[in-house]
């Protein structure tokens, strides 16, 4: 069986929430979910996080009718793509959208696989056998310094530049997303998360978050409360499945 929760929450400093988010469990071992972290530095970061999700959204409720014509993988990709058009096209089209984009990781579980997508630096985790392991690499400058030894992951966590990413939805005419695919087992648990998590809790606080036990809700409404309790500088929004 699997089920999966999602929530999102402006935080603590800010004054509107540019996250957004979605989930579905579409079988017993089926189920999607989004996440969009909109560009807090440019206009309508907020509009471009949702529709994002709802071009993502729009995308998985036709994976019967696309099934098998398209692999599951690639149905991901198609997502991302169509959601980086719409919001490229309305930026042009709106002066008061110019220069929008947002973050998106996406995931599906199928069966005995699951499919992660990702633009930006909003992150997938997999927790299995009381370790965690990062799926995604954020699309960011100091994530590009961190692969080249100029930074350690402490200093990364901290770095002032640290939400400078380098690609992103709707920026461009067309983007490249990133796939990556897992063998899924009894007992997983995958997090999707945007920055707003990260930046006030390291990959272990997350792990023994998650280790405590609960539903999807229980572990998600746990995670934003330590975030909550740390000042809460950025939107925050997770999505978590469980394998059972």
């Amino acid at each position: 069986m699997i089920s999966v929760y999602g929530i999102t929450d402006k935080g603590i400093l800010r004054r509107s929430n540019q996250d957004a988010c979605a989930s579905a469990v579409l079988g017993p071992k089926r189920a999607w979910g989004v996440v969009c972290d909109g560009m807090g530095g440019a206009n309508a970061g907020d509009i471009a996080s949702k529709m994002a999700v709802e071009t993502f959204s729009g995308q998985m409720e036709k994976l019967k009718g696309l099934l098998p014509r398209l692999r599951e993988g690639e149905l991901l990709v198609k997502a991302a793509e169509e959601a980086n058009e719409a919001i490229f096209l309305r930026a042009q089209s709106d002066p008061a959208c110019d220069g929008m984009g947002t973050t998106l990781v996406g995931a599906l579980v199928w069966d005995k696989t699951l499919w992660v997508v990702n633009v930006g630096d909003s992150r997938a985790y997999l927790v299995r056998k009381e370790e965690i392991r990062r799926l995604t690499r954020d699309h960011s400058l100091v994530e590009d310094l961190l692969a080249q030894g100029k930074l350690t992951p402490e200093q990364a966590r901290r770095h002032p530049q640290r939400n400078l990413i380098t690609r992103a939805l709707g920026t461009t005419p067309k983007v490249k997303a990133d796939l990556f695919r897992e063998t899924a087992h009894r007992g997983d648990v995958l997090l999707l998360c945007s920055d707003g998590l990260v930046n006030e809790a390291t990959d272990e606080e997350i792990c023994r978050d998650i280790l405590a036990g609960g539903t999807p809700e229980e572990v998600s409404r746990r995670l934003l409360k330590r975030t909550l309790d740390r000042g809460a500088q950025d939107n925050v929004t997770i999505v978590v499945f469980q394998l059972s």
